[in-house]
This record gives C-alpha cells, structure tokens and sequence, in this order.
C-alpha cells in the first residue's frame, strides 16, 4: 500500500513543479498493480474537473475499456473533494486511501472543506443560489429512460 502512496505523492510533487496544476496525483490500483495514474490539469487544460481523481478515472476506464472500476482502489495524496468522491462511487471503487485532508488542502487555499460545508446546508442555504425549473419536462425524459429496453444500467 504505501508503495501505491508513494506513487500518487510523487506525482502529486513532479507534475505540480511542471506546472500542470495543483499539488495533487492519484493512481488506481487493480490486482496489485497499477492500471492508471492522475494528476492535477486544472490550469494547464482549462478545466475546472481535470482534478487528479478524475484523470486517473478516465484512464483506468480507458485502459480496461469500461466504465466499471469493480476491484479496485485508488490512492491518492489528499482526501478527495465532492466532486472526485462522487465520481469514485460512480464508477464502482472498492476502496479509497489518502494521506493529507480536506482541512490541510484549505490551509493553502483550495476549496474542498468549504464544498462539503456547502452541500450539508439546504440548496436555498448555499452561496451559489439553486432553483428548480420545469420537472415535468425532466421527469417525461427519466419515463422514457425507464422505458427505453436497450439501455446500459450504470
């Protein structure tokens, strides 16, 4: 296991003196070997997901060519934020590991703990307003999903 932190750390310290983005790196580990790496690409790609989490996602789903990731684990050198959590139940992990914390990532200044503060308030209570529109609309679209015989359940 540490050898699987030692990893995503070193990556996390190499690809943030290379400029690629923040001091995060991530691997994802199947069987005892690595089948992917991530790191952050925020600001070399202009894209406010290109968190290390979701880089190694999308290149282990690539390298196994699915979008299951049953079986494995990822490491990686920070607790995830929100959206990297939810992107790791979504694809199936079994376990996650990582060293520094949510709290230790808002020290220098990135927003993690603040996101999971926001998602506990009620959507009125945030400091991005959320309003609903047009559910009946939606919801004529999730019928025709329930419906719709040739689809893959994820």
């Amino acid at each position: 296991m540490k050898k699987f932190m030692n990893e995503a750390i070193r990556l996390a310290d190499e690809k943030m003196r290379q400029d690629f983005g923040g001091p995060f790196g991530a691997v994802i580990v199947r069987d005892g070997s690595i089948i992917a790496h991530g790191f952050n690409m925020v600001t070399s790609t202009n894209d406010p997901t290109a968190h290390a989490e979701i880089v190694a996602i999308r290149n282990a789903c690539s390298a196994i060519n699915n979008f299951s990731l049953a079986g494995c684990t990822i490491y990686v050198n920070c607790e995830p934020c929100p959206m990297c959590l939810a992107a790791i139940y979504w694809a199936g992990i079994d376990k996650v590991y990582y060293a520094a914390t949510r709290k230790d990532a808002d020290a220098i200044g990135f927003a993690d703990d603040f996101i999971y503060e926001e998602l506990k308030k009620e959507a009125n209570q945030r400091a991005i307003p959320i309003k609903q529109l047009m559910r009946s609309e939606a919801l004529a679209v999730f019928k025709a999903w329930k419906a719709y015989e040739d689809k893959v359940p994820y």
